[in-house]
């Protein structure tokens, strides 16, 4: 059997693991809102006409923060559309998806909504077709208490106190050609940087997000954070990262290998941000939010499922539903470990989306809900990846994944929290038909509690509405560790695992 080491040590932490790494997102597109949050008309609604199934599920998910309403909707979002009695509410034309939005649900019934699930809210701002009058408008009607016309407003629309919003995205993918009201980066960034003081102006405490680049693989990716930054960097307190996924031709090996891209970009961008951080001579401190990830098929969403015609503007329609498979949750489980990796850095991340499209749930109008691949890597790392993470490293045979070159088969991170006695160790074999044996060290005082996998004998079998359960968490029950503390663990090929230590009496 191959063999991999992994060595790691409760003295020497990377950073604390922040709460906000297990946000997520939530955007007026396709069914992440209707019939996946809110369906009046279902057996499980609730007298809001939110489903409880969908909230018990995300519950369990342990989601902490979720970006909300967008996403490229928001470039062409007015916020006012979205509050005060749902009967008087305008229809609009969402030019980002080619739909109709019925703002129906809106600011009011989302953050209702947030409380029932216990997550944060998190609001992004337009700045693709409005700018920092509209953002100052939102900011007063959400978080003042009370005094002017919109705190008045908020107060006459059944909401007496504030919102209390705290961290705000200064618009989205700005740098993207397809975003609505798209600037170059010395634009865009002397707006952010004009929104972000103004915001300051009302609340010195916000926590403000400025965009970095979509993705890693555009063509301004570096010089859009220099340059936007050179404007922006003591207003504001986030860069954002955006990375998704698929894989390509057939290429499983490359695919299973992405977090190699993903660690690359987060370490890219650090070193942008710092250089611009000693540039300008400055204390303060940067740090960056991967506020959009997943594995997404945008592929075979340009090819098959984008909506066009001037007359052809469905409301909610399917869209952007991809079916996970095993390989998918193992490489967003392994996404999840290059975000911990790196918790010094990234201290906020939204998995992108959440109900439907692309999504770790998925709901059936009128039936069940249910979880995609995905959701149990994200439910588990959410769940046990607390305290601090670890300094880790890892000794494994390579493999050539064309795309990222040679990589490690294994990859892995631990975790630990010394309050509640635990070591968490996250891990995936990324090896398309070997098993590998993992060995490491019981620190002192620890003993191995258990671990689960995730694997199937079919990489690519998924959970569906006719077999929702196909796919699950396993006990792996390989787990050992002999009196000299030297411990072990099988991890089956095209796998995610998690192992738990906990400390003895």
């Amino acid at each position: 059997m191959t063999t991999a080491r992994l060595f790691f040590d409760t003295r020497l932490p990377v950073g604390a693991v922040n709460r906000r790494l297990f946000g997520s997102f939530v955007e007026h597109l396709g069914r992440s809102v209707y019939d996946g949050l809110y369906e009046p008309g279902h057996p499980a609604a609730d007298e809001r006409g939110f489903r409880t199934d969908v909230i018990e599920l995300v519950r369990e998910l342990g989601v902490s923060a979720i970006r909300y309403p967008g996403g490229n909707f928001v470039s062409g979002f007015r916020w006012e559309d979205s509050v005060g009695p749902v009967a008087e509410r305008p229809t609009r034309l969402d030019l980002a998806w080619h739909s109709t939005e019925t703002n129906e649900v809106g600011l009011h019934e989302f953050a209702s909504w947030l409380e029932s699930v216990g997550s944060e809210l998190m609001l992004a701002v337009n700045l693709g077709t409005r700018g920092t009058l509209e953002a100052l408008d939102l900011l007063e009607y959400s978080n003042l208490a009370s005094g002017s016309a919109l705190a008045d407003r908020r107060a006459a629309n059944g909401r007496e106190a504030p919102f209390g919003v705290r961290m705000w995205c200064l618009g989205n993918e700005m740098d993207g050609p397809w975003q609505l009201g798209h600037r170059s980066a010395d634009d865009y960034g002397k707006l952010a940087a004009q929104t972000a003081r103004a915001m300051r102006a009302f609340d010195p405490d916000l926590e403000l997000v400025v965009c970095g680049s979509s993705s890693a693989h555009m063509p301004t990716f570096g010089e859009w954070e220099r340059v936007v930054l050179s404007h922006s960097y003591d207003d504001v307190d986030y860069i954002s990262c955006h990375a998704y996924y698929e894989e390509k031709d057939g290429d499983l090996a490359g695919f299973l290998a992405s977090a190699v891209d993903m660690d690359r970009f987060i370490e890219t961008v650090v070193a942008t941000v710092d250089h611009v951080k000693a540039v300008k001579g400055s204390d303060h401190v940067v740090n960056l939010s991967f506020d959009e990830w997943n594995v997404w098929y945008n592929e075979r969403f340009e090819k098959v499922d984008k909506i066009t015609g001037v007359d052809n503007w469905p409301v909610a329609p399917r869209l952007l539903e991809d079916a996970y498979t095993v390989a998918d949750a193992v490489v967003v489980g392994n996404l999840l470990i290059s975000l911990l990796r790196r918790a010094d850095r990234v201290t906020s991340a939204s998995l992108a989306q959440l109900v439907n499209v692309i999504a770790p749930i998925m709901t059936e109008p009128g039936g069940i809900a249910w979880r995609q691949t995905t959701y149990y890597p994200f439910a588990l790392t959410s769940a046990l990846a607390t305290g601090t993470a670890l300094t880790t490293v890892i000794d494994a045979p390579g493999y050539d994944s064309g795309l990222y070159g040679e990589v490690p088969l294994v990859d892995a991170v631990a975790t630990h929290d010394e309050q509640a006695g635990r070591i968490a160790v996250f891990a995936v074999n990324r090896s398309l038909d070997e098993q590998v044996e993992l060995e490491f060290a019981v620190p002192a005082g620890y003993a191995p509690a258990g671990a689960r996998s995730l694997w199937d004998d079919d990489p690519y079998a998924v959970n569906t509405l006719a077999d929702p359960e196909r796919v699950g968490m396993r006990d792996n029950t390989t787990l050992h560790a002999d009196e000299t503390g030297a411990g072990r663990i099988a991890l089956p090929p095209v796998s995610w695992t998690v192992i738990v230590l906990e400390r003895r009496d």
